[in-house]
């Protein structure tokens, strides 16, 4: 499978891409601008993570509150409707 394949049945993100759209660089330069920008990528990539939500003890112990009750369905005699 390669990651154009896994890109396209969502199973992995796509690789970064890089677009020169105006004047020839050199293949050095090609190198540099690659090893700077994906050095950058790797860094905000390890940096971005997401604080786990924290349950507390009591919270986890509680039983979650009642549905309020229906006032549209009648209860034996006591309707309250004439």
């Amino acid at each position: 499978m390669t990651a154009q394949d896994a890109v396209a049945e969502g199973t992995a993100a796509a690789p970064p891409m890089l677009e020169i759209t105006r004047g020839t660089a050199t293949e050095e330069e090609l190198a540099a601008l690659i090893a700077v920008i994906g050095d950058a990528y790797a860094t905000e990539q390890a940096e971005a993570t997401v604080d786990e939500p924290r349950v507390s003890a009591w919270e986890r112990t509680q039983r979650p509150l009642r549905r309020p009750l229906r006032r549209d369905i009648p209860w034996g005699r006591f309707s309250g409707r004439g």
